[in-house]
């Protein structure tokens, strides 16, 4: 059941509900967008209303729970206007209806639901599964453009710093691309690309690939281009009250490979990480409270 005929069924029946359950179902009715994005605690404290309640006006409409409910929400939520200037007019709408400080906290809520979301099973398999192949890969080149260039940056970053063969593709004239013309059989790919996915990045895991080398794609959906072409996909949510898609799920997911692959190298990421301090401290790289005295003296 999607979310049209939940409407219609809820409008149909709201004059025959239960007192309680006719205040569920006006939230629901109202608030779209907050019944996709929020838990359904954070929705029983907005409404001073039982989660039961919840799940009693979901069951009344033949669903199994609230969660279900939730679901065709998010599923209508997925399908919002593809351009950025569409989603943008439903934000001015939503701040005009409901102000700052529910729109912060709806921001909020959805980060953290979606951030919980990566210690389901499946997303710790496939961060598991994802991090041994990585670790396993003879050179590795990390990949992403405009809004996923931030989190590629950040594992190439990192794979370097504890001591592992690591190219960002990325220069000055659009030369980055290159760097690819070295990928080859033992190497790995990891490739970043959200909704609306960048042609060049799904141009690039197509071309890896080919060249026989591993792809491990971070993005959104196991339908999106890019998970079609990757051996193993890490998976992140991005829908927010915002226009834009939010990253921080997938910087959060970079921060947990780099992690594993840390702890998987051992003592070769040990020295490599005392080797990298010791030629930051070298060029006086941060301002500690050593290099500070220092400067003073």
């Amino acid at each position: 059941m999607d979310q049209s005929s939940l409407t219609a069924r809820l409008t149909e029946r709201f004059e025959e509900l239960p007192t309680q359950l006719r205040l569920a179902a006006r939230w629901v009715l109202d608030h779209p967008a907050d019944v996709a994005l929020l838990t359904t605690r954070e929705q029983a404290r907005r409404t001073g209303l039982s989660p039961a309640t919840f799940t009693r006006l979901a069951q009344s409409l033949g669903l199994p729970g609230y969660d279900a409910l939730r679901a065709a929400y998010a599923a209508s939520i997925r399908r919002r206007p593809e351009g950025f200037a569409g989603r943008a007019g439903e934000l001015l709408e939503r701040h005009g209806d409901e102000g700052d400080t529910a729109l912060a906290q709806d921001m909020f809520a959805a980060l953290t639901e979606h951030m919980q979301a990566l210690r389901e099973p499946d997303s710790l398999a496939r961060l598991t599964r994802a991090a041994g192949r990585l670790v396993a890969a003879r050179h590795l080149f990390c990949f992403g453009l405009r809004s996923s260039f931030p989190a590629a940056y950040m594992l190439d970053y990192i794979h370097a710093l504890i001591g592992a063969d690591s190219t960002l593709v990325d220069g000055a004239g659009g030369r980055g691309i290159d760097a690819l013309r070295r990928i080859g059989p033992g190497d790995a790919l990891f490739v970043v690309s959200v909704a609306p996915y960048t042609r060049l990045t799904l141009q690039a895991a197509d071309y890896a690939r080919q060249q026989g080398a591993g792809i491990v794609a971070l993005t959104d959906s196991l339908r999106s281009p890019l998970a079609a072409l990757a051996d193993e996909a890490v998976l992140v949510r991005t829908e927010t009250p915002s226009f834009f898609h939010t990253m921080t799920p997938a910087f959060a997911a970079v921060e947990c490979l780099a992690a594993l692959m840390t702890a998987r190298r051992g003592r070769a990421a040990l020295s490599a990480i005392g080797a990298s301090e010791t030629q930051l401290d070298a060029f006086d790289t941060y301002a500690t409270p050593r290099s500070t005295k220092r400067s003073q003296a």
